[in-house]
């Protein structure tokens, strides 16, 4: 199954490639924004959106991304994507010097 996971935007790594620091659920991790970039990127800062494989796919309110992390998360089927991001996350920082 493939879920989209709501992630706000936090700040953008490069403008140049379309690419943004996205927080979902305490893990950062870079996505591609072109999917949701109307205007200057810098606009996208504290936007919400639907994550999915590295892409931000769909601007969302505040609102809505609360009520579905909090769907997910009592369904649990977010846990399993959320552990991998993690995950991913760690080994990064582990391997940067």
């Amino acid at each position: 199954m493939c879920l989209g996971i709501p992630g706000q935007i936090v700040a953008i790594t490069d403008a140049s490639r379309d690419m943004a620091m996205a927080e979902i659920s305490g893990v950062r991790r870079e996505v591609n924004v072109s999917c949701i970039a109307e205007g200057p990127l810098d606009g996208l800062v504290g936007a919400w959106a639907l994550i999915h494989v590295g892409f931000a796919m769909a601007r969302i309110d505040e609102e809505e991304a609360a009520a579905t992390l909090e769907a997910l998360r009592g369904l649990g089927e977010a846990q399993e994507t959320l552990d991998a991001m993690e995950e991913g996350a760690r080994a990064l920082a582990e391997a940067r010097p």
